[in-house]
């Protein structure tokens, strides 16, 4: 305890390091407008209020935020009523939304960091809502890098555990003794990597030091939790680099099984890292990604390995297609709580794998109207590209989706067992039949 103490009393500065513009460059016309809004309502009240976290951070390298966060010694309340367009949210510790058009501007009140109750056997905080000073506020972070507050009024940048030197020399480093901070939310290992990855930072030694050896302290975290964090981390725009970051570390051991096995094999590996990279190229254009796209490829070789040996064991091929869905899922769900709306479309998106080997007549249209058609069609052809599933199919389905009729009939004719079918519907529809030879056969495309 008096360790901890210690700690703590070195690592808090008396007075934060004040930066100017000429220093961190973020002039206040660099921050939204519904954040500048939001400090510009609270200080005319006499309030102090701040943009804080990872918009500093990226302003100071020269990146866009997505977000704007404030973090005000106003109560939820006073800021409530400051700020006209706004609402309460939250029960355990109240948060403030300030709306500014399609702009939601979260506002929080500075936070004390004294633990409130404690898992004994872990360390992991377990609450943790008391209101405090800026200087807790900035004490209670998680990195030196996030516990910078800009103020848009003056344009200063405030430092309290030298975050701007860490940015120069591009450093993650956790604040405070990393050994407990880790252990009062082990989810903060993951995000250590997630920022690493996308910043294009090292780990500081000290910080990265106790990681492998707290890393099944992740098993501790609620699925749900979990699950939001590593979603942040794959739509990062950095997730291939995170996820071989996350194996670097020894991180990735169970929060998917496929990391702990199929990033050992060639051809599980370079298949997830096409899915990877192709979300990252998608994430940083802007462009739409699907989560449960990206979480089908990422478990896709678990399934298709329960799939093979099912039918080895001489399970019917279908069923034991479904069947190794559902193992997979309920195992998965223990250590990341996938949500039902994600898995559903997963599930569409694995059962139409084997429906595209099956190329003739009505199914082949009966695919094309299918709602997860262009889904599975994307998966078909992430499967071409990695070596596993044959280019000449993907090609095929890439042809038939935008032929013509006509050529979508040359290209039933020439599937396989295309030419057999024609002639049997020919015979079929006007060519004569032997007096002896029964009514024709039902043949089912």
């Amino acid at each position: 305890m008096i360790r901890k103490l210690i700690q703590r009393v070195l690592n808090r500065s008396a007075e934060p390091e004040a930066y100017g513009i000429e220093a961190h460059g973020i002039r206040r016309e660099s921050i939204s407008h519904g954040s500048r809004k939001v400090c510009e309502a609270l200080q005319a009240q006499g309030f102090h209020a701040y943009v804080v976290g990872g918009a500093v951070r990226d302003l100071m390298l020269g990146v866009l935020p997505k977000d704007f966060d404030v973090a005000t010694n106003a109560s939820p309340e006073d800021v409530h009523r400051c700020v006209r367009r706004s609402r309460l949210i939250g029960r355990r510790f109240k948060l403030v939304h300030a709306l500014f058009g399609d702009e939601i501007v979260e506002v929080s009140t500075f936070r004390a960091s004294s633990p409130g109750e404690v898992d004994e056997e872990t360390g992991r905080v377990l609450r943790d809502n008391v209101y405090g000073t800026r200087e807790q506020d900035a004490e209670r972070r998680d990195f030196t890098v996030n516990a910078l507050y800009y103020d848009p009024h003056t344009q200063t940048v405030l430092d309290f555990h030298r975050g701007v030197r860490d940015l120069q020399k591009k450093l993650i480093r956790v604040i405070g003794d990393p050994r407990a901070r880790f252990r009062e939310d082990p989810v903060r290992m993951l995000r250590a990597v997630r920022l690493a990855a996308k910043l294009g930072f090292q780990i500081e030694p000290k910080t990265r030091a106790p990681i492998a050896e707290l890393a099944d302290l992740i098993e501790n975290v609620p699925p749900a939790r979990l699950f939001d964090e590593m979603l942040k981390l794959l739509l990062s725009g950095h997730a291939l680099q995170s996820v071989h970051r996350l194996r670097s570390e020894g991180l990735h051991h169970g929060l998917l099984p496929l990391l702990d096995v199929i990033l050992e094999q060639p051809l599980g590996e370079k298949f997830v890292n096409l899915a990877l990279a192709q979300t990252d190229e998608r994430v940083r254009q802007d462009k739409a990604v699907s989560p449960a796209f990206l979480f089908a490829a990422l478990l896709w070789h678990e399934v298709l390995a329960a799939w093979r040996a099912r039918e080895t064991a001489g399970e019917p091929r279908i069923p034991a297609l479904y069947a190794a869905m559902d193992d997979m899922l309920d195992k998965q769900t223990d250590k990341l709580a996938i949500p039902r709306r994600f898995t559903v479309t997963m599930k569409e998106i694995w059962s139409l794998q084997p429906r595209f080997e099956i190329r003739s007549g009505r199914r082949a249209f009966g695919m094309l109207e299918h709602p997860r058609f262009r889904a599975g069609y994307d998966f078909l052809a992430l499967r071409a590209e990695s070596g596993e599933a044959p280019g000449e199919l993907a090609e095929w389905w890439r042809r038939f989706q935008d032929g013509t009729p006509e050529e979508r009939s040359e290209l039933l004719l020439a599937a396989p067992g295309g030419a057999e079918a024609r002639k049997r519907r020919r015979r079929r529809r006007g060519g004569a039949k032997p007096q002896d030879a029964g009514p024709p056969p039902v043949l089912a495309d």
